[in-house]
């Protein structure tokens, strides 16, 4: 039996920032990570001389971030792409009606208008919402007030629609109130163009890592942690356990004895979302320059509504977009040629006949990834802000659970996954240490 300080399990952003933390505090440190790589739900492919980022991409805004000063003192190179919570404005976007004819801009700016409307009546329509009530009864509420015709409506609820996918996966009557409450942007909005990894990579650097070592079962009691893996089982004081609410959820990881409140009530309102990314590199541009994104209203768009212009970061015709709440679960068992078929028929419906199939695709799949089931965490019925934070209730003084969805300032972020390691591991100290200790040299 191995014996340390401290477990922390999980060698994604959260579960490193802890471990660096409380081994730069002198205790003995081992962590214990399922897949063959660090970096969880961080993840970079670079394959065929391109540098994909498949999983998180952004530093969603980079005044005050702890992740945007860890990249700067790591050296990394970062690039504005500002994305905005899903924006309707202030980049450069081409909306095209339900007829697929590009918008006017007076027509455009009509339709921006509309939803900034809407988005001020939305915060008194969630401050008045019943406990369970969904973002569609709350954006419901807002739209009614407007006084509009049908069509106009229903251009703004489309909106709505689909700014709840693509900012949390999740149809919009599965997601709460208040479940796009933290979608605030301060600063610009970075990607990194040598890959996010590298974060995960530095803060990695003189760890004890084990990797290919899926923790199966967690015992905790006054005495301490137990933390069983197929190849050995561990011992500590402390554990800190980062592993995604969709690894929690899942009988494969045993904790006793059980999750107790407030700790088990919060976990049971939050579930991993759907989720993909799709990223179609093209032989050549079709669409018009200068355009940061595109828009597709209509019933055409249910799907495929939305395109980003990644060109100028990956120095080839690109655009990503998201397969996201229905659309990623109805296109899950689909082969890569179906989907990108799928998308290149509105594409085509956009822009023409003559708009050429991909030289190459690279597609996400995290509903099928056994040790995270998701890409992040959404907050269902009935859920409340608080219970990020109630997840992370400290457990019998020696477990911890950390991880973006036990952040309730910015869940579903990497600031949020890096906090929150930051968090556990001054938990497990008793007392507070700096932030700035990840990315200080010793």
């Amino acid at each position: 039996m191995h014996t340390s300080d401290a477990i922390v399990i999980g060698a994604g952003i959260a579960g490193l920032s802890a471990a660096r933390l409380l081994r730069a505090e002198g205790l003995s440190v081992v962590v214990l990570e399922a897949r063959d790589r660090i970096g969880g739900r961080v993840t970079t492919d670079r394959s065929a001389g391109r540098v994909t980022d498949l999983g998180a991409s952004w530093i969603h805004g980079i005044d005050g971030s702890p992740v945007a000063a860890a990249a700067t003192a790591f050296g990394m190179r970062t690039q504005e792409f500002t994305v905005g919570g899903y924006q309707p404005d202030s980049r450069p976007i081409a909306h095209y009606g339900p007829d697929g004819i590009r918008l006017s801009d007076s027509d455009a700016r009509a339709y921006v208008a509309d939803i900034h409307a809407v988005d001020a009546a939305l915060r008194d329509a969630i401050a008045a919402s019943a406990a369970d009530a969904s973002y569609r009864d709350v954006t419901e509420v807002a739209l009614a007030m407007q006084g509009w015709n049908a069509d106009r409506m229903q251009r703004v609820r489309e909106y709505l629609e689909h700014r709840a996918e693509e900012q949390y996966g999740a149809w919009i009557e599965d997601l709460a109130a208040h479940g796009l409450d933290d979608d605030t942007i301060d600063g610009d909005e970075v990607v990194f163009p040598d890959g996010y990894d590298s974060l995960a990579t530095h803060l990695a650097e003189g760890l004890d890592v084990r990797l290919d070592h899926p923790v199966s079962r967690v015992e905790w009691s006054a005495e301490g942690v137990v933390a069983t893996t197929p190849h050995e089982v561990f011992r500590a004081t402390a554990a800190v356990l980062t592993v995604p609410v969709g690894v929690l959820q899942s009988p494969a990881l045993v904790i006793d004895p059980a999750l107790p409140e407030p700790n088990a009530g919060a976990l049971s309102r939050l579930r991993m979302n759907a989720f993909e990314k799709i990223f179609l590199r093209f032989p050549a541009r079709f669409w018009d320059d200068g355009v940061y994104a595109i828009r597709q209203q209509g019933p055409e768009g249910r799907w495929w509504h939305s395109w980003y212009d990644l060109t100028a970061l990956d120095d080839e015709p690109t655009l990503l977009t998201f397969a996201a709440g229905p659309a990623a679960q109805q296109t899950r068992d689909w082969d890569d040629d179906q989907v990108v078929e799928s998308v290149l028929a509105q594409l085509r419906r956009l822009f023409g006949a003559d708009v050429p199939a991909p030289v190459a695709v690279n597609r996400t799949h995290w509903q099928d990834d056994p040790f995270a089931h998701g890409a992040y965490a959404y907050m269902t019925l009935g859920s409340t802000t608080a219970d990020h934070d109630d997840l992370a209730t400290p457990i019998g003084g020696v477990l911890h659970i950390a991880g973006e969805a036990t952040w309730t300032d910015d869940p579903a972020t990497v600031p949020a996954a890096l906090l929150s390691g930051h968090r556990a591991a001054a938990r497990v100290l008793g007392r507070e240490v700096a932030v700035e200790r990840l990315w200080s040299r010793p």
